[in-house]
């Protein structure tokens, strides 16, 4: 009986090194390779002779993914990245090695078709290349609050051109934003010349229905970096908002929301309303 539980104590002491070598082979704990070390890969899906707009990510290296492709992100190892412009495109790859540093190494893609669809909201928002926007003087009010899903324009407190001043400065009459297809770049100009950059994405799926099953928002718009003009929650303090429901988004128009936290159908929302600049 001891020889048999002497037995079981050594067999239940080997099973953690048993479960940490393949973890140790995988990553190689403590260890460190370069960017000239990484061996990793953006391949474009060939269709009829051409490179097409999906690009397949492979990284086959000991690290952690982290992959920007101008348009958008991913952090898996192998994925599938769909981009929206033809021509060179620059996919960046950010590396983690189990020791904590990062190893970044960027790699070029020649599109020469866009075979598969493009949401048209790139089109709409950046006209194909770069676009400016503006305060959308034709509306009542161009910045406010109101319901959320219940309205979708500024309705209960109600701001023109003239008052954003007061609210944001320099980011009133005069003011504009740039948004370029090319890495997905976003630029806010201030009526004083000074600029904020940043970064968008969009996300089409996450759309906002009414009880009685109409769309109220089409997606989302994520900012990184920079706000749209006036892009902040005065009830949270002034504070900055990045993420917006669209409303509309068209060649010419474009309404943004954002709901209050905990916000449902009839709480406080706000609301930005833009237009393409002549």
């Amino acid at each position: 009986m001891k020889r048999f539980i002497a037995y079981i104590i050594v067999l239940i002491a080997g099973l953690p090194f048993i479960g940490c070598d393949p973890m140790e082979d995988r990553l190689g704990i403590g260890g460190a390779i370069t960017a000239e070390q990484l061996d990793i890969s953006a391949t474009p899906i060939v269709i009829d002779g051409k490179n097409t707009n999906k690009v397949v990510l492979d990284n086959r290296s000991p690290v952690l993914s982290s992959w920007d492709f101008g348009v958008g992100t991913s952090s898996k190892k192998t994925d599938t990245a769909l981009l929206v412009v033809t021509g060179q495109n620059e996919i960046t790859f950010t590396g983690r090695n189990p020791d904590g540093t990062e190893v970044v190494k960027t790699l070029n893609v020649n599109v020469d078709e866009l075979y598969f669809d493009v949401p048209l909201e790139w089109g709409y928002l950046t006209g194909g290349s770069e676009k400016e926007w503006v305060w959308d003087d034709t509306q009542p009010a161009v910045w406010g609050n109101g319901g959320y899903i219940t309205n979708a324009s500024p309705a209960w407190w109600t701001l023109q051109i003239a008052d954003i001043d007061d609210q944001a400065p320099n980011e009133g009459a005069g003011a504009k934003m740039i948004f370029s297809i090319r890495g997905a770049t976003f630029t806010k100009v201030k009526s004083d010349g000074s600029t904020e950059t940043g970064t968008f994405t969009f996300d089409m799926t996450k759309t906002i229905t009414q009880d009685d099953g109409t769309v109220w928002a089409k997606g989302k718009l994520t900012l990184k970096g920079a706000t749209v003009l006036c892009g902040k929650s005065p009830n949270e303090g002034g504070a900055p908002v990045y993420e917006y429901d669209i409303l509309l988004l068209d060649d010419g128009s474009m309404a943004l929301s954002y709901p209050e936290p905990g916000a449902g159908a009839g709480g406080t929302a706000w609301f930005w309303m833009f237009r393409a600049s002549e």
